[in-house]
């Protein structure tokens, strides 16, 4: 692979970082002074701080895992650096997928309109259950990432780089191959949040069919506030998951590079599309919320103003 092949993507790569830590950071950040003022923090800004919280730090192990691809990549020769980003990333890549289908539940039950009594119960217990099912959802977490700490030998690397012997190819081969499986074996699991959210979608299409049909009824033409509020949530949920096939379809890209002769090149546009996800959809959660897209307008105003002042 060309050194100027390398340099694009790092490059493409350092700025969707740099983007995406900013977005993310932004949501902390407004949450967090918010919290402090008001010494409370509703359940929807918990669920919002704790999923930018995760991104933050499932960015910060993508980008650590392509500084070491490409400046030391035989610092992976012992397997233990690899042993930890694999559970560091296994562990961020599950709780930011969990904590987005917290936010489909949570937008469900709070906008839709059903009367089913499990429905209403959920939706009178949701604000106090939000701590606890976040709680459950980092421990969950946890609990898949630490195989990913033990299911690689520590000659793995070695077989990645192909420096065995030829009278060990066929073990290399193996080696490789239990790897990927067991990568493809745990992320099959974010594919039921997924499929959690996919619901939620399809549930809040249905009640924003049922509330439209109401106001035709009614003979109310214009929106209310109801429909706005389905829109926004219907905008957060497709965007997510979008965003989430994209970002499956990189995982797979990085995971069947270790069969391909430029390993590198496939990690690197693997990592630089996984990218895009925990980076766009911020900014997607901040337009669609109201405190978040103030503040991001009071923050640009702010900074034109005082360019223009320099400029002066």
């Amino acid at each position: 692979m060309s050194d100027e092949v390398i340099s694009t993507l790092m490059i493409i790569t350092v700025g969707e970082f740099s983007v995406g830590i900013v977005g993310n950071a932004f949501i902390v950040l407004v949450n967090f002074m918010d919290w402090m003022k008001s010494k409370k923090i509703a359940s929807i800004d918990l669920i919002l701080t704790s999923l930018a919280i995760s991104r933050i730090c499932l960015m910060c192990i993508i980008m650590l895992d392509c500084f070491m691809l490409v400046l030391d990549p035989d610092v992976y020769e012992t397997g233990k650096q690899m042993r930890i980003v694999d559970f560091f990333w296994t562990l961020t890549n599950h709780l930011s997928i969990w904590f987005a289908t917290c936010l489909s539940i949570f937008y469900l039950l709070k906008i839709a309109n059903f009367f089913h009594p499990l429905f209403l119960w959920m939706k009178w217990r949701i604000e106090r259950a939000i701590p606890g099912i976040l709680l459950v959802c980092l421990t969950f977490s946890v609990f898949i990432s630490l195989p990913a700490a033990e299911n690689l030998d520590d000659d793995f690397r070695l077989c990645v780089k192909g420096k065995w012997k030829r009278n060990l190819t066929l073990r290399c081969r193996v080696n490789k191959a239990q790897y990927a499986s067991s990568k493809v074996y745990l992320n099959l699991f974010t594919l039921f949040p997924f499929s959690v959210s996919l619901v939620s979608f399809l549930l809040l299409i249905l009640s924003l069919w049922r509330h439209s049909r109401r106001m035709q009824l009614n003979a109310t033409g214009c929106r209310d506030p109801s429909t706005d509020a389905h829109m926004g949530a219907m905008k957060a949920l497709i965007s997510f998951l979008l965003l989430f096939i994209a970002y499956y379809l990189s995982f797979l890209i990085a995971t069947s590079s270790y069969f391909m002769p430029e390993t590198e090149l496939a990690v690197l546009i693997g990592e630089l599309i996984a990218l895009i996800y925990p980076t766009s959809h911020s900014f997607i959660l901040i337009l669609g919320n109201k405190k978040l897209r103030q503040a991001s307008l009071r923050v640009l105003c702010e900074v034109a103003h005082t360019l223009k002042r320099r400029n002066v």
